[in-house]
């Protein structure tokens, strides 16, 4: 057996006879550890002083533990109970929710590029080959049909190509609808996807830059204009870049069309802009319209463009006031102070005070953050993940239930 490390002694059993019978403890001689002689030798100074007081005698084996547990307190640590990474399952990091990624994004802009062809395919070959039940000046069918084609989807109306038969309007009615769609699935998903590529490049970029001009100390360093821009905490463009680069867009769209306008379809300044301005607005009077081949040509793609891009414009400018009365409202509800009525409406334990976390859940309900029913769909998992109804999830009871 080993020595008690408490007691510093280790015992001298060489003399003892075996043969006399059991050993007694007088059998026994303690020789102590050296850094222990000193402790016991003023242990029996301690001892011989106080024989004749009437103070108690404290041993020596409570003295040799009260100096060991002072001696080696800094020593002991306390480590957390959890098991050893060799016990873990092989699969523990391994979600079987993985998230979506950026292919779905992908996928979906070429599913958009794929049904585009198709629908402009479609509706240029109708109108090839029915070039009898429209009525306009006409260029070159091909174009002609892919500049109607592009017109109706973009919901302009010039009224320079339109239908005159029944069949051809029944066409018509299910080809405007039908590009209602596309233009939602642009709108909605491969200008996003175009865009929010475009602001992660130049998010990285100015990153890039910004830290070197910083020096390694990035987080150290004072506000600059970029931080006008860019918010690089949140790793974003701030909504005032996004407003200010799709109107740059917006305009950019408009001076090309007034440009192309003057110089291709000949008509003077203030024409050109008119024209320009209500066609990616989607207005579309019809007084003025394309009517050379080049300018039906530029239109095709120019249009398509131009009307997402204003889109996408006018809907960064909506966003850019919801965020700002979202800020507004946030800001008052921060700083606003509780009231014993919100204190007994948020206190979901009912124990009479409030945690932190019964604090934050309550602050985000009232800024509009969470919703009542999205408190009770995370409660609905956690309860299913506590299938002991503890109120906790413990490490062995996920582990159980990934082996299951």
């Amino acid at each position: 057996m080993e020595a008690d490390p408490f007691l510093g002694f280790y015992p001298n059993r060489g003399d003892i006879n075996v043969a006399d019978g059991s050993p007694s403890l007088s059998d026994f001689s303690f020789t102590p550890f050296p850094e222990h002689q000193d402790n016991i030798e003023a242990q029996y100074t301690l001892d011989n002083s106080c024989q004749d007081s009437s103070l108690p005698i404290v041993s020596y084996t409570s003295l040799l533990l009260l100096d060991h547990s002072k001696s080696k307190k800094h020593k002991f640590h306390r480590c957390k109970t959890a098991p050893a990474m060799v016990v873990m399952p092989e699969n523990l990091e391994k979600s079987s929710d993985p998230k979506p990624s950026q292919a779905d994004s992908a996928s979906l802009v070429r599913q958009a590029s794929l049904l585009l062809v198709i629908y402009l395919s479609l509706g240029v070959s109708i109108y090839y080959f029915n070039r009898d039940h429209f009525s306009g000046l006409e260029t070159h069918p091909i174009v002609d049909a892919l500049y109607f084609c592009i017109v109706t989807m973009c919901t302009i109306g010039y009224g320079d190509i339109a239908p005159v038969t029944p069949s051809a309007k029944l066409f018509s009615c299910f080809f405007v609808l039908v590009g209602f769609g596309f233009i939602d699935i642009m709108l909605s998903g491969v200008v996003n996807y175009v865009l929010d590529l475009q602001e992660k490049m130049i998010l990285n970029s100015t990153k890039m830059n910004h830290g070197d001009a910083g020096g390694h100390h990035v987080e150290e360093r004072r506000f600059s204009p970029i931080d006008y821009v860019f918010d690089f905490a949140k790793g974003r463009m701030r909504i005032r870049l996004k407003v200010g680069l799709a109107l740059g867009v917006v305009l950019l769209s408009i001076g090309l069309g007034t440009l192309v306008l003057y110089s291709v379809e000949g008509l003077d300044w203030i024409d050109s802009l008119y024209l320009s301005v209500l066609s990616v607005t989607t207005v579309g009077y019809g007084d003025r319209a394309f009517r050379t081949l080049p300018g039906r040509l530029f239109a095709s793609f120019w249009l398509l463009f131009s009307t997402l891009m204003v889109a996408r414009a006018f809907l960064y400018l909506a966003e850019a006031r919801i965020h700002k009365r979202h800020r507004r409202i946030a800001n008052w509800v921060l700083h606003r102070q509780i009231t014993v009525k919100d204190l007994l409406a948020a206190d979901i334990n009912n124990n009479g005070f409030l945690s932190k976390s019964e604090y934050i859940v309550f602050k985000l309900k009232e800024m509009g953050k969470i919703e009542e029913r999205e408190i009770l769909e995370i409660c609905k998992q956690f309860n299913k993940l506590d299938g002991t109804n503890s109120g906790k999830i413990t490490l062995r009871r996920l582990l159980a239930g990934r082996n299951i």
